[in-house]
C-alpha cells in the first residue's frame, strides 16, 4: 500500500495544532512528525528551516484570530462590544495562539500605528467603519483605545494573572468605546 503524501499545508496544519496545545516554541520537526505519525523528513522537505514553518503557523493564526474577531454571537451588543469581547474569548479560549500572535515577536509590524494601517486589518476597520458612521480615520482613533484596553485584559489574563467577569470587561469596554467615540468626534472639528 502506498504511503500518503504528507503536503505542505497537512505539515502547517499540525504545527498549528501543535502550537494550540503546547505552544509555539514546541514546534520542532519531532513534535510536529509525530502529530502527523510521520517521520520528520516530509516536515524538513517542506521547511527546510523550521523558522519558515513557525511563520506560516503565525500567518495561519493570524487568518484564524480575524474570522474569530469577526464571528460575533451575540450582535444586539453591537459590533464594537463584540469584537473586543472576542480580542478577549480568544486570549482565554486559545491562550497560546494568543501568546503566538502577541507576545512572541513574530508580529510584522513593529508598532500599533503599522497594525492599525496593515491590510490584514482592513476588513475589520471596514465592518466597524458601517457600524460607527464615521470616517476611517475616527473609526482608527477608536479602534487603538480598545484595542489597547482589551489587550490590557486579554493580556493578564491569557498570562492567568486575572479570573475572567464577562459582564465587568463588558462594561468596561463599553466604557471605554463610548469613551473613544466621544474623543475621535471632538478631534474631527
Amino acid at each position: 500500500m502506498p504511503k500518503a503524501k504528507i503536503t505542505k499545508e497537512m505539515v502547517v496544519d499540525a504545527a498549528f495544532a501543535v502550537t494550540r496545545i503546547m505552544g509555539i516554541e514546541n514546534v520542532n520537526a519531532r513534535t510536529v512528525s509525530e502529530k502527523l505519525k510521520c517521520s520528520t523528513q516530509p516536515v524538513m522537505y517542506h521547511f527546510a528551516r523550521i523558522e519558515e514553518l513557525k511563520r506560516a503557523v503565525y500567518e495561519k493564526t493570524d487568518r484564524f484570530h480575524s474570522e474569530y474577531l469577526m464571528h460575533i454571537e451575540n450582535r444586539t451588543e453591537g459590533i464594537m462590544l463584540g469584537i473586543g469581547l472576542n480580542y478577549i474569548r480568544f486570549a482565554i479560549r486559545e491562550p497560546n495562539l494568543f501568546r503566538l500572535l502577541f507576545q512572541s515577536g513574530f508580529a510584522v509590524e513593529n508598532s500599533l500605528m503599522e497594525m492599525v494601517d496593515s491590510e490584514e486589518l482592513q476588513p475589520v476597520l471596514t465592518v466597524m467603519q458601517g457600524a460607527m458612521e464615521m470616517d476611517i480615520k475616527q473609526v482608527k482613533e477608536v479602534f487603538v483605545t480598545i484595542s489597547l484596553f482589551a489587550h490590557g485584559y486579554a493580556s493578564i489574563i491569557a498570562n492567568n494573572s486575572l479570573t475572567y467577569d464577562e459582564s465587568i470587561v463588558a462594561k468596561h469596554l463599553e466604557k471605554a468605546y463610548r469613551g473613544a467615540v466621544l474623543a475621535a468626534k471632538e478631534n474631527e472639528g
